[in-house]
């Protein structure tokens, strides 16, 4: 299928990946030992911290559907896409908007093998491989002009990628490329790791900055400056599982009252953006 072919490095086992970490921290299988030694280090040295890894996914499925349910919006940016996983972007766009179009974007080699072999039966969906701190290269991208209409509105998903681009390589620029090349109407979701003036936060900051060389803790006013030029929506940016919440999941009271969220549950916040 064109578009789906990917070359590039070949995968290393040897070094741990953000994403393959993240995969085990999922419960997922598609990680190596040296990923699952990091991982560990938070199941066992962070105990609850996993609940970062549930609070956004959980966030972010329901950003998709608040997308592809009260907007026109059917078309999909997935910026640092990471290893497919349930309810992936395209699976829960297409569940309520068949036509949705999706193009997933990362540079770990297992994330585009495992991404293409999910995908190669969907010809709505794409894997580009590149690095989004050069989102010029992503747009400029065939298989994304394959699939993507910039003269319509675009979704622009942020999932917890943006903790992850140091201070030095502009986190904000990104997203401000992204603001000056779509159209008006189009959406922005953001997830990101919050100050929490902890020492869990400082500790779990440390292990990505340790083995990683990346992974930056910002605070609220930090990740609200991410997204100047464009409109915050409600609620804002808050802990993911306040974010635009299911209330009638069990763990709300009957009159809809908040549950108590853990200091792991405070450390991960969501917000989604518009823009005018």
């Amino acid at each position: 299928m064109d578009g789906m072919t990917v070359e590039g490095p070949s995968i290393d086992s040897t070094r741990p990946s953000i994403a393959r970490v993240y995969d085990y921290l999922l419960g997922g299988k598609d990680n190596y030992a040296v990923d699952r030694e990091v991982g560990d280090v938070f199941l066992r040295d962070l105990p609850g911290s996993v609940a970062i890894a549930f609070a956004n996914r959980a966030a972010l499925t329901r950003a998709i559907q608040q997308i592809v349910t009260t907007t026109a919006i059917r078309q999909f940016i997935d910026l640092g896409s990471g290893l497919p996983t349930a309810d992936n972007v395209h699976q829960v766009a297409q569940r309520h908007a068949p036509e949705s179009r999706i193009v997933y974007v990362d540079n770990d080699p297992q994330v585009l093998v495992h991404g293409c072999a999910l995908l190669e039966q969907n010809d709505r969906t794409r894997v580009v491989r590149a690095d989004v701190r050069d989102p010029e290269d992503v747009r400029a991208h065939p298989a994304t002009r394959e699939l993507i209409d910039f003269d319509r509105p675009v979704a622009v998903v942020l999932s917890a990628i943006l903790h992850h681009v140091n201070d030095e390589e502009d986190p904000a620029g990104i997203v401000r490329y992204w603001r000056d090349h779509v159209p008006s109407g189009s959406h922005f979701f953001v997830s990101h790791f919050r100050s929490g003036d902890n020492p869990e936060t400082a500790e779990a900051e440390r292990v990505l900055q340790r083995t990683f060389g990346r992974g930056r803790w910002r605070t609220d006013e930090e990740i609200a400056s991410l997204l100047d030029g464009l409109e915050i929506l409600d609620p804002g940016i808050v802990p993911a599982p306040l974010w635009r919440p299911d209330t009638t999941a069990n763990r709300w009271s009957a009159d809809g009252a908040q549950p108590e969220l853990s200091v792991w549950q405070h450390l991960i916040v969501a917000g989604l953006a518009r823009k005018a």
